[in-house]
């Protein structure tokens, strides 16, 4: 298998501009272009882990990272996300081009890939079992994430949990974990060897940067795993660390709040969220110490 990685960063960056490059990302295929050298060095830092298809027939997603046909591709540059011809988002500066292209792919799953139940929710996985985090922004869902990720977890999403309505399993879409302002420092603290982006300041969301996922993630993205817990994480400053069970009925409404595409799917999605939260121990997560959060979780997959 041929991937990312056999292209130098001059001859990715060539085939970007060019023409483009099918880049695989679990179950989906992106025919990327873009002439941005901020795109070609997030791919080459981020994702030489990854398959890279050659005399490809078929790509899930035609996508574009390019400046806008104005006077602002000189002045004040801007990147536009184009997909399929379809401009889906404002145009931002050019220096948030592989942010926007991040956010972007994110977007693309999320509004169409139906095959699967989609939901905002971090998704790692240990002796079987997965650990499903639905959250709002602001929650630490992200650092938890990869502090797990960085003691041995398996990385099946770091934004998009896709459930299978046909067997209830989750398909792994490892794809570099968005870090955001302070939690860029905090994982270069407690992952001194972690490949992380250069931040990229002024965004709406502050200041962003992504963590390479592992490659033995990515080397089992074919792999589904079975639901083993939903946990609500919640970061607050000094608080302890907590663990509460969360009613079934309650859970099922708070994890549909997060459902990208529950009602669009209808009675199929009611099904298939109803058998994930009947699958799963509901948990309330509070933590500040990361060290006492993976801890937490390392009772619950029982490991000793």
């Amino acid at each position: 298998m041929t991937t990312l990685s056999a292209l130098s960063r001059a001859e990715l960056g060539r085939r970007l501009r060019e023409a483009s490059i099918d880049l695989q990302t679990g179950p989906f295929v992106t025919r990327v272009h873009s002439p941005f050298a901020e795109v070609a060095d997030g791919l080459h830092l981020l994702y030489g882990d990854y398959p890279l298809l050659e005399n490809n027939d078929f790509a899930d997603f035609h996508v574009d990272v390019a400046p806008p046909p104005s006077l602002r591709r000189w002045y004040k540059p801007q990147a536009r996300f184009v997909y399929d011809g379809m401009v889906p988002f404002l145009p931002l500066p050019a220096a948030q081009a592989f942010p926007m292209f991040e956010w972007g792919m994110n977007w693309c799953v999320s509004s169409r890939a139906h095959g699967y139940l989609i939901l905002h929710a971090a998704v790692v996985e240990k002796h079987g079992s997965a650990a499903i985090l639905p959250a709002p922004p602001g929650s630490g869902k992200s650092t938890l994430c990869a502090a797990l990720v960085s003691r041995g977890w398996r990385l099946l999403s770091d934004e998009l949990a896709l459930v299978r309505p046909e067997d209830g399993l989750l398909a792994p879409l490892p794809r570099p974990i968005s870090l955001k302002n302070g939690s860029i420092e905090v994982m270069r603290r407690y992952q001194p060897d972690a490949v992380i982006s250069h931040p990229v300041q002024g965004t709406t969301k502050g200041t962003v940067a992504h963590l390479k996922a592992p490659a033995t993630s990515i080397a089992r993205a074919a792999e589904a795993a079975r639901p083993g817990w939903i946990v609500f994480p919640k970061y607050a400053a000094d608080a302890a660390t907590t663990l509460l069970e969360v009613p079934r009925a309650r859970a099922f409404m708070r994890v549909a709040e997060n459902g990208f595409n529950y009602s669009v799917l209808g009675a199929r999605g009611f099904s298939a969220l109803g058998e994930l939260v009947a699958q799963s121990r509901c948990l309330d997560f509070t933590y500040s110490a990361l060290d006492e959060a993976i801890a937490m979780f390392e009772q619950l997959a029982g490991t000793p």
